[in-house]
């Protein structure tokens, strides 16, 4: 009925994916005009223009179901669209799936049916695409698990621009939520010591050492500074080594000890991190929605 150099075809002159190429052809009995409106008809067409633009805007969210939680981060270009209820329907449709089905990957997530619906993930960010007329990007999640002697701590803050999310063993619920308070505020990029990267410890005490022989310092006296300056590292990156947010004269460690509790995982989601912005002024981002670019 068609051949593999009509998908082909297909996919250059839309940009759609080769398997949407594929069934608009089988739809369309290998008609390449009738394929490219069927495309468009449904919205893949428009959709996949969109791909080349940056989606730095939208939502972060966190959700606990018994011994199970899971966070997302689902994106688009502007903040009016990140307030839109469609788009803030979809974002919770996505994260109850995934907090409802047992996957690890990217790949596997956008191939789950959402709860209710017909539609996969990757069909319903495609769809809303092509409805909202701006790239919509289901970026990435997180899943943790505990135990039934163990707490989730979830903090949202700024409307979802920024959602942490933190196992805690013993303590209480309060106590759980005060530590993902401080994650989403304070930032660390490790629980403790131990699980911060090798490589990047390596590569600050070269930094540190360089500095201080560059200040003139002996080298037996360098060593001994790199280990000082070494030690106000890990307290500006580790979370047990952070002044806690609530009662800076204690560390977060100290925090959660004092209420029998122990730190066991966290992970903390801030919109857009990562992705380069395209600056754009408002009169010009109006106008392309108006002409639809």
């Amino acid at each position: 009925m068609f051949k593999a150099s009509d998908v082909k075809e297909l996919r250059e002159k839309t940009g759609a994916g080769m398997l949407d190429c594929k069934k608009a052809l089988e739809a369309t009995e290998g008609n390449m005009e009738k394929a490219i409106d069927w495309l468009r008809e449904n919205g893949i067409a428009k959709a996949a223009k969109k791909e080349t633009r940056i989606a730095a805007e939208g939502l972060t969210l966190a959700k606990e179901d018994l011994n199970n939680a899971t966070i997302i981060e689902i994106n688009c270009e502007t903040d009016f669209v990140a307030k839109n209820e469609e788009f803030k329907a979809m974002a919770d449709n996505i994260l109850t799936t995934l907090l409802k089905n047992d996957v690890n990957t990217m790949e596997e997530a956008n191939k789950l049916k959402l709860a209710n619906s017909d539609e996969t993930i990757e069909e319903a960010v495609v769809n809303l695409t092509a409805k909202l007329g701006e790239k919509i990007s289901f970026r990435r999640f997180k899943k943790l698990t505990k135990t039934d002697n163990q707490y989730f701590g979830i903090y949202s803050h700024m409307g979802g621009k920024i959602t942490a999310l933190v196992v805690v063993d013993g303590a209480n619920n309060e106590v759980s939520k005060d530590v993902a308070m401080h994650v989403a505020a304070m930032n660390p990029t490790a629980v403790k010591r131990s699980d911060v990267d090798p490589e990047l410890v390596e590569r600050e005490s070269h930094i540190i050492k360089e500095q201080v022989l560059a200040e003139g310092k002996p080298e037996a006296i360098a060593e001994k500074m790199v280990t000082g300056r070494l030690n106000k590292f890990y307290k500006e990156i580790c979370l047990e080594e952070q002044p806690f947010i609530k009662e800076n004269s204690m560390d977060v460690k100290t925090y959660v000890e004092n209420n029998n509790g122990t730190i066991i995982d966290m992970v903390r989601f801030a919109v857009g991190e990562g992705i380069e912005k395209k600056q754009e002024d408002f009169a010009e981002e109006v106008m392309n929605q108006v002409n639809g670019n």
